[in-house]
Parts: structure tokens; C-alpha cells; sequence
């Protein structure tokens, strides 16, 4: 994909995703979170070469102080990746993100330990983490998760949760259980949904 194309379909997924924004050129031109994600790139591709890794890291730090949005080099980030509002979101060396993820302002996809190897979190395609939010440690996200405004997440969470507490407690999302469950156990659950409904993040975000 050439460089064009990979911005029009990043400007493309922040105007889907943000319904302030008006035109295209607001995007291109006032966004610091799609500006962090494009300094990201050029920083990335330095970064896999050895000899480019100061002059990555250097970057990524420009940009943090341009944008208020710090992604280390290393990171690996896939398509359409949003940050709304940007300020104070850090993502570390190790940290996996895969498409269509979303972040919301000062979420901290971090670690939990001082040893190499990973130690940051992945994260499947689809996932969205509200303001605030913490996500902890070489712990999997798994596609589709919906993440609520400052929890704090250090354990695994399979695809399709919503996940919100301190620590972060994961639930199916639509509260009912599994395409087996009788007519009277779904309305039970669908009820239990209702009355938990101020666990819905989105009421968060």
C-alpha cells in the first residue's frame, strides 16, 4: 500500500469513528492522535533497522511532545488504528495492536515487569479502550473486547467481553448465555443485563 493510500484510509477510519469531525482536511490537519500514529510509522520502520534505533527513539520522543501521545518504536500497530484526543496515551515496546483498535485520551497499554522479552499487552482486532484505562502486562485482548474508562486490566480476556472494574472484570458482551441457553434462562439473563446496564462502558467513554 503506498504512503497516499495508507493516509486516506487512516483520515477514512478517524471520520467513521469520530462524529466531530467535519472534513477530511480538519482531520489531516488538526488530528495529533493520527499525527502520533504517523510519526509512529516512519519511527517503526527505522526502528527494525539497528543502526536507526537512536534516531527512532528520538522521534518517537519528538512526537510525544508534539502530540502528548508517546508509542515506542518497537510496538507493532496494524491498520486503521484511531486515538481520539490523544493526550497522555503511552504504548510500550512490546505492546501488539491489532486493526480497527480504537484508544481513547490517557490510556496506558503498559507493564508490569522491569525484564526483557514481552511484557506489555496485545490486542485483537476491533478492540476499543475508554479514557483512562489501564491495560497491563503480556496479557491478550481478544478481538472485539470493549474495554470501560479507567479499568485496570491485567488479565486475559476472551474475544466479544466488555470489561470494566478495578481490576478489570470481563463479561460476554450482551449478558446472555451462549446460543444454547433455554428461552427462560436468555430472558433471565437479558434481564440481568438490563439491571447491570451501568456497567455498559459506553455510558463511560
Amino acid at each position: 500500500m503506498s504512503i497516499a493510500s495508507r493516509l486516506r484510509e487512516d483520515i477514512r477510519a478517524a471520520r467513521q469513528r469520530d462524529p466531530a469531525a467535519r472534513s477530511s482536511a480538519e482531520v489531516f490537519l488538526g488530528y495529533s492522535g493520527l499525527h502520533a500514529i504517523w510519526a509512529y510509522r516512519i519511527a517503526h520502520r527505522w526502528w527494525r533497522s539497528p543502526g536507526m534505533r537512536l534516531a527512532a527513539r528520538l522521534l518517537s520522543q519528538a512526537a510525544r511532545a508534539a502530540t502528548g501521545v508517546e508509542i515506542h518504536p518497537g510496538a507493532r500497530i496494524g491498520r486503521r488504528f484511531f486515538i481520539d484526543h490523544g493526550m497522555g496515551v503511552v504504548i510500550g515496546e512490546t505492546a501488539v495492536i491489532g486493526h480497527d483498535v480504537m484508544l481513547y485520551h490517557g490510556v496506558t497499554l503498559g507493564g508490569k515487569s522491569s525484564g526483557h522479552g514481552k511484557r506489555h499487552p496485545t490486542l485483537g482486532d476491533g478492540v476499543v479502550v475508554g479514557a483512562g484505562a489501564q491495560v497491563l502486562g503480556d496479557i491478550t485482548i481478544g478481538a472485539r473486547c470493549v474495554i470501560g474508562a479507567n479499568a485496570v486490566v491485567v488479565h486475559d480476556a476472551a474475544p466479544d467481553s466488555v470489561i470494566v472494574g478495578i481490576p478489570g472484570v470481563a463479561r460476554p458482551r450482551g449478558g446472555t448465555g451462549g446460543a444454547s441457553a433455554s428461552a427462560t434462562q436468555a430472558s433471565r439473563a437479558d434481564a440481568a443485563a438490563d439491571e447491570d446496564a451501568w456497567l455498559d462502558p459506553a455510558i463511560y467513554i
